[in-house]
Order: structure tokens, then C-alpha cells, then sequence
């Protein structure tokens, strides 16, 4: 628990860091790095030339600040930083070097107004932080049975192009060992070396088939870049460089993005674009292990050339008497059933009379699992909160940096 005398520093920190967050986390990021280029092979670069990693570190430190004390808000936040930690091998080595250059940046930006009692009192708060952390990373690593840092060896037996720009690798162990089981939404981090570079990166991929089969597949989107995202280096590379029989690093599982597959009551998976991955390999899972459960399953994609997995989605709906299917694109040159033309509504949608309305708020069972854009995210959500749908009854995932707009 953070100390009386340091408390009212970290409170009045709020505004102060509402104002100056990313300045801070900017200067953070950039001398750090310098000191420590090593680190580099843990960071996206992409996010950084983008300035959404800063941004997301800013609106966490924040976030941390005004709810230091709310550990209900906080205990969801913590377990997806712990599970991408965990993902990429972040060890407790790794903590001193980051307190050391996000106090060094407070201090920098501040300047006189980071007096020494502020600075202790961010020590003292940000090794609260840290400590609690380290131990739920270490008992990730635990029940995983292995240390940090522990990549496994696995081969591509099939590439599969789904859609106009994602394509699906199945991988398996290249010694046939049988691989860690995992739980449907969650994700596996792949290391690739890229030359131009000189630089190892990573990235998450969510598992997009179901538990089970002793292969794991990944579905990767091609990112073609714009002029405000730079053009995806792994996920490029990945499409271009990666065949069947070729080996990749690979990390095991991890997330909470996990739906209990086996519960009776309605469940509403909803996606847009890249984000249908996780929701295919609940819906696999549902279609394999519990058919008669009611399933809402919402998608958003550019066109009918940008849908992914059909024949996932068609053979669950052979093998689930209750699943409901809705499409929306935002162009389509011929009408067809179950299809709309345009932005996603869940409002009208979720006042549709089918299966008794089992996913109407009133009924208050309901959960509902999102995956998409950012504001794809914050859009469906403040459309469930607004047709009264609980908060608790409501579970996103996040690809890339989050923005913690529910927090803050």
C-alpha cells in the first residue's frame, strides 16, 4: 500500500500528468533506448515511429495514478500487462532499468517543479507497481513450467490465404513433441530476425483455431501501411519470407481474453477486420465442445475480398443450431442475406426478436467478447453500456498499444 506521505504526491500528480504524459513517456522511450539499444528487440518499432507505444505508456502511468487506490479498476489492467510481459520475456532485470529512465524523464520535463519528495514518492508508487508485477509474471512463468525468455521451435506444415490480406500458418513442433494446450482468445508472440534492420522483433498473434490438435495456427493481416501507420515489418515479412517447412520462434500462450467455453448462457462474439482471429477459435471451440450454446456472431470487414476464415464459420453454423450471424461491410456491389451495408449498429441489431432475445440486457446473462480497431472497441461499448449491458459482461482484446479510455 502506497505510504500516507507519499500519497498526496501521486494525487496531485493526476492533472500534472493528464498535461504532460507524452512529453514524459516520449523522453522515457528515447533515452532509454539510447542507453540500452539491446532493448530495442522487445519494443515494436512500428508503435514507437508512431508514437502510439508513448501514448499508451502515458495514458497507463496515468490511468495508475488516478485509481492507485482502485485496485478493482486496476486488476484487469495489470493482468493483460502481466500476459504480455509474459509473452515476450520480460524478466525482473528488466524492471530497475525502466524506474531508473521513467523517474530520469519526470525529472527532465518537470524540471523544478519534480521535487524530491515528488520523485520519492513516484519511486515508492512505481516499485509497487513493479513488485506486484514481477510476482504475477512469476507465477505465469510457473504454471507455464518454464523460466522467462523460453521460445520453442516450431515448423509451418500449412500456409493458407484467407482473404485478400491475411494469411493463416499452422505450426507444429519440428521434434513432434506435443505442444502446450491453450485457451480460446488467447495469443503466441513470434521472433523473426530481420536483416535490414539488424534487430529481432516481436509480435502477438492471436491462436485462431481451437485447443486440442496439438498444432497451433496464427492468422497474420498484412499491414500495408498509410500515412499514418508505417507498413508492417513483421507481418509483411511473415507473408512474404515464411513457407511450409520453415521453422519459426515461438512463444507459448498467454492472455485473458478467454471466454469459458462451456457455460450455458448467450455469448456475443464481436469483430472487426483482423479481430475475427481470436473469435474463430472460440467459435471452433464452441462448435466442438458446446453446439447448443446460443452464439452471437457479429463481423465488420472492408469487403466481401476481406472476409476471412468462411469455411470456419461455415461449418459451425452445419454444426450450431443456435448461432446467430450477422456481417456488415462497409461495400458490397449485391444484396444477400444476412449481410448489411455499412457501419456496424448493434442498438438495431441486439433489438432484433431472434432466439427469445437471449441477448437483449434484460435478459442479464449475456457476455459479450470484442475485437477490432480501437475505435471499433470504444464504439460497440459504449453502445452495450448504453442498452444497458453491464460493464463486467463485457471483454475486449487489444492488438498493439492500449489506450485505457475506460480508465481514464
Amino acid at each position: 500500500m502506497l505510504s500516507a506521505k507519499a500519497k498526496p504526491y501521486i494525487d496531485a500528480s493526476v492533472p500534472v500528468l493528464r498535461e504532460h504524459g507524452l512529453a514524459i513517456t516520449t523522453v522515457f522511450y528515447k533515452n532509454m533506448l539510447t542507453a540500452h539499444p539491446e532493448l530495442n528487440n522487445l519494443f515494436n518499432l512500428g508503435n514507437q515511429a508512431n508514437g502510439s507505444q508513448q501514448q499508451s505508456l502515458a495514458s497507463a502511468v496515468f490511468a495508475y495514478a488516478a485509481n492507485i487506490e482502485n485496485a478493482a479498476a486496476l486488476a484487469p489492467v495489470i493482468e493483460r500487462i502481466v500476459h504480455k510481459h509474459a509473452s515476450i520475456g520480460i524478466k525482473p532485470s528488466h524492471y530497475p532499468i525502466v524506474g531508473r529512465y521513467l523517474l530520469g524523464a519526470i525529472k527532465e520535463v518537470l524540471g523544478d517543479a519534480a521535487t524530491p519528495d515528488l520523485i520519492a514518492a513516484w519511486d515508492e508508487a512505481y516499485w509497487l507497481l513493479a513488485g506486484e508485477l514481477i510476482s504475477a509474471e512469476a507465477r505465469l512463468y510457473q504454471a507455464a513450467g518454464f523460466e522467462a525468455d523460453r521460445w520453442m521451435k516450431l515448423m509451418v506444415v500449412d500456409k493458407v490465404q484467407q482473404g485478400a490480406d491475411i494469411v493463416s500458418f499452422t505450426l507444429q513442433a519440428a521434434d513432434n513433441q506435443n505442444l502446450p494446450n491453450f485457451k480460446p482468445g488467447q495469443y503466441v508472440s513470434i521472433a523473426t530476425y530481420l536483416e535490414d534492420l539488424q534487430l529481432r522483433q516481436l509480435r502477438q498473434y492471436s491462436l485462431s483455431d481451437a485447443p486440442n490438435k496439438n498444432t497451433l495456427r496464427i492468422s497474420v493481416k498484412s499491414e500495408k501501411g498509410d500515412e499514418f501507420k508505417p507498413k508492417g515489418k513483421v507481418s509483411n515479412w511473415l507473408h512474404q519470407h515464411v513457407h511450409i517447412g520453415d521453422i519459426l520462434d515461438v512463444s507459448h500462450p498467454f492472455g485473458n481474453f478467454t471466454p469459458d467455453i462451456l457455460e450455458k448462457h448467450p455469448i456475443g462474439l464481436i469483430s472487426a477486420g483482423v479481430g475475427v482471429t481470436p473469435m474463430i477459435s472460440m467459435l471452433n471451440s464452441l462448435a466442438e465442445e458446446n453446439p447448443n450454446r446460443p452464439v452471437l456472431f457479429v463481423h465488420a470487414a472492408r469487403s466481401k475480398q476481406h472476409l476471412s476464415h468462411g469455411q470456419d464459420v461455415s461449418l459451425a453454423k452445419v454444426a450450431m443450431p443456435h448461432l446467430n450471424h450477422a456481417l456488415y461491410l462497409n461495400e458490397c456491389h449485391e444484396e444477400e442475406e444476412g449481410v448489411t451495408i455499412g457501419k456496424m449498429d448493434l442498438s438495431e441489431l441486439l433489438s432484433t426478436a431472434f432466439e427469445g432475445n437471449v441477448f437483449r440486457a434484460e435478459n442479464n446473462e449475456a457476455e459479450f467478447y470484442i475485437c477490432g480497431p480501437q475505435t471499433f472497441m470504444d464504439d460497440q461499448w459504449k453502445t452495450l453500456i448504453a442498452l444497458g449491458i453491464s460493464p463486467t459482461k463485457i471483454h475486449r482484446e487489444v492488438f498493439g498499444p492500449e489506450s485505457l479510455s475506460h480508465l481514464i
